[in-house]
């Protein structure tokens, strides 16, 4: 079995490294907020080009500790594209904020930025940009319309590590194309650590200071409260894992897009729909979402002859129990997206026969 993605050994390379990391921490006897978090923090916020990394629990706080830093609160609406993973939908609602959902570009599957505009009101307070599936969103647009109405940009990088647009020339990453970032270092992302993790990245001085406490109890030095806070922190064993993997990223990411450029340059099937990149560098192909009429048939085929796939994802945030009171919502192409997605096989790990497979069982079906 081809497998979907094998963190056995993907990890496994940098065994030795890791090893060596997580030993030195143990041998320090400090677990929380010490050496190995201000150097994977300073060490993350370069690779992005930020100011400042606040190491967090996992993505859905980053996100939740953007939003609750700026004060937006109950009566405020945030931007969100109707097809993301549900934890971007679930921090704006954590803060009593309102979600307002925009359809995405069938293609890219990334907020279709001409249809934000339409959708801003007097109580629109920001918009949060979703890199999904690990291409950064265009953002040259979305730029210009958040200085108009004065919106905060945040973004949800949980997919897009390295992944970034070039403007006049330079290339921005994601975690600084907003005026504030949230990532994921789950295990399964392109950098992910041995268990939970995540982090807020930004240049705003204030902001950052502010999340650092509120993260930490809402205190900004021990026992001194100035916020309601909460506990989230990223544990310096995850840190000094992240930060071996870090050194790998761009090589790991390298190897996806050499993946995907196979995929899109040989996979030739009429009932498949390949998707859509603006050019190399935007694109760090967390997930590879091909989309067919046909998904649980063609689901079942590849399972049949050794190919794993999952479905990201299979059911829209709108149609969720969770949010029962958007249950009769329509979005066609949010719909039309998650009806017929199907995820293919990627790693940095995954070998060329195996690539070469993958592609050849999809051309017989």
């Amino acid at each position: 079995m081809i497998n979907f993605l094998d963190l056995h050994k993907i990890n496994e390379r940098y065994r030795d490294e890791i090893d060596s990391g997580i030993k030195k921490v143990l041998d320090s006897g400090w677990y929380l907020q010490g050496e190995e978090n201000k150097i994977f923090t300073g060490n993350f916020a370069r690779y992005c080009g930020t100011k400042h990394c606040i190491g967090v629990a996992n993505g859905l706080d980053a996100l939740n500790l953007i939003i609750k830093a700026y004060g937006f609160g109950i009566g405020d609406e945030i931007i969100v594209p109707a097809n993301t993973y549900i934890a971007s939908i679930l921090a704006i609602t954590q803060n009593g904020c309102t979600p307002v959902l925009v359809e995405p570009s069938i293609g890219t599957y990334n907020i279709n930025p001409d249809l934000i505009e339409e959708k801003i009101t007097n109580r629109t307070k920001a918009i949060m940009v979703v890199h999904l599936y690990g291409q950064a969103v265009q953002m040259a647009k979305i730029w210009t319309i958040a200085k108009k109405y004065n919106l905060k940009i945040i973004e949800d990088a949980a997919q897009s590590h390295g992944a970034g647009v070039n403007i006049k020339d330079k290339f921005l990453k994601t975690g600084n194309l907003g005026d504030a970032a949230g990532f994921s270092f789950y295990p399964g992302k392109n950098l992910g650590c041995l268990g939970d993790g995540g982090c807020v990245t930004t240049n705003d001085d204030e902001l950052a200071e502010r999340i650092k406490a509120i993260a930490n109890y809402g205190s900004d030095r021990k026992y001194h409260h100035i916020y309601k806070g909460i506990n989230s922190r990223l544990d310096e064993i995850q840190a000094a894992v992240l930060d071996v993997k870090l050194k790998y990223l761009d090589k790991d990411n390298q190897r996806r897009r050499e993946i995907a450029k196979y995929y899109l340059e040989n996979i030739r099937n009429p009932k498949i729909i390949l998707p859509k990149t603006y050019d190399e560098k935007s694109h760090v192909w967390h997930i590879f979402a091909i989309r067919t009429e046909e998904r649980n048939k063609l689901q079942e085929y590849l399972k049949d002859n050794g190919v794993q796939t999952l479905i990201h994802y299979p059911t829209p945030p709108h149609n969720q129990d969770a949010y029962k009171e958007w249950n009769n919502m329509s979005f066609p192409i949010t719909e039309e997206i998650h009806r017929t997605i199907l995820s293919l096989p990627m790693s940095p790990v995954l070998t060329d026969s195996e690539v070469e497979k993958v592609v050849e069982v999809l051309n017989e079906y």
